[in-house]
């Protein structure tokens, strides 16, 4: 299996800008630059009926959300999807994913509230992992009010927001929260550990496929206070002894990504706890394609395959 020109040719495009890897730039710069290339490559913005900015109480504090609308509820209270950005917890906001939150709202027909949870290395962990929380309890009492049901809700997130999916998920049932209808999980971290098994993550991780190892490691420098938070599952959701009973899951990965292992290897466990469990991997590119959609086509059929996922999981039986 070799990369697919597209996906060739926006690693080029990226090699030929000169630019310093992320690790090395003051953190304003680092969200500026993950912004502006998710803008740039996202490809055309999925037309939504409404889309309303607003915060939310989390705790002592209030975060920021945005809603989209994919049409007039009209009296039918529409399923709700929770997004969570990617962006290694130190970058991504409501901007830089405003695509694929616009994207599943319009093609699952969901009123999806994308989540602008607190950022490393401001707010380290488990300030993200609250935030998200947060917003799955807001969400479920608010349902009502929003023109939503409260029984129909699913989580959604890339890589940083694949493991806040997670993460999420398992807070829920481990808490008796809101149930969660549908988790899709895309290309996400789940395991902070240092572990052998993952020979994806050398294999991918010199710095030719986009993410690095070193920036993996950097992401993680950033997010955790220590070394043993990695074992805790609201940080790795890999470390949880007991995955049964969790929601239906979607576990995208890519085949040229670093993080390929580790996402499998959490579906294998879903299914191994008997959690209906669908797995797809996108062979020919690398992590973060679904920003990407713009220059790399695959990037919309990953989009189109998560959001027929979410649509057939939220709407079935309606």
């Amino acid at each position: 299996m070799q990369l697919d020109a597209a996906t060739q040719a926006f690693l080029d495009m990226l090699r030929s800008g000169g630019g310093k890897p992320l690790r090395e730039l003051p953190i304003p710069e680092v969200r500026a630059a993950m912004r502006g290339l998710s803008q740039q490559a996202c490809g055309p913005l999925p037309d939504v009926h409404r889309i309303v900015n607003r915060t939310i109480p989390a705790g002592t504090h209030e975060i920021g959300v945005r809603i989209y609308f994919p049409r007039s509820a009209n009296g039918h209270a529409l399923p709700i999807v929770l997004h969570y950005h990617g962006g290694g917890f130190v970058g991504g906001d409501l901007d830089s994913h405003d695509m694929p939150a616009r994207y599943y709202s319009r093609h699952a027909d969901a009123m999806v509230i994308a989540v602008d949870y607190r950022l490393a290395p401001e707010h380290r962990f488990p300030a993200a992992v609250d935030d998200s929380y947060a917003a799955l309890l807001w969400a479920h009492k608010n349902a009502q009010d929003l023109g939503a049901d409260p029984a129909r809700i699913a989580v959604v997130g890339d890589s940083a927001g694949g493991n806040l999916s997670a993460v999420v998920s398992q807070m829920a049932k481990n808490r008796r929260g809101p149930r969660i209808a549908f988790q899709a999980l895309v290309y996400p971290t789940t395991d902070f550990g240092d572990r052998p098994e993952y020979a994806s993550r050398e294999m991918f991780g010199g710095g030719d496929y986009f993410l690095s190892r070193a920036d993996m490691d950097w992401f993680k420098a950033m997010y955790l206070t220590s070394e043993a938070d990695a074992a805790d599952p609201r940080a790795s959701p890999a470390a949880a002894r007991d995955l049964s009973d969790l929601p239906s899951a979607l576990v995208v990965t890519a085949g040229f990504d670093p993080l390929h292992d580790e996402g499998k290897a959490y579906a294998d466990r879903l299914a191994e706890a008997d959690v209906p469990v669908e797995y797809r991997c996108f062979e020919t590119t690398v992590h973060a394609f679904t920003s990407f959609g713009g220059a790399i086509p695959t990037g919309l059929e990953g989009l189109a395959f998560i959001a027929e996922r979410l649509r057939k999981a939220l709407h079935a039986g309606v």
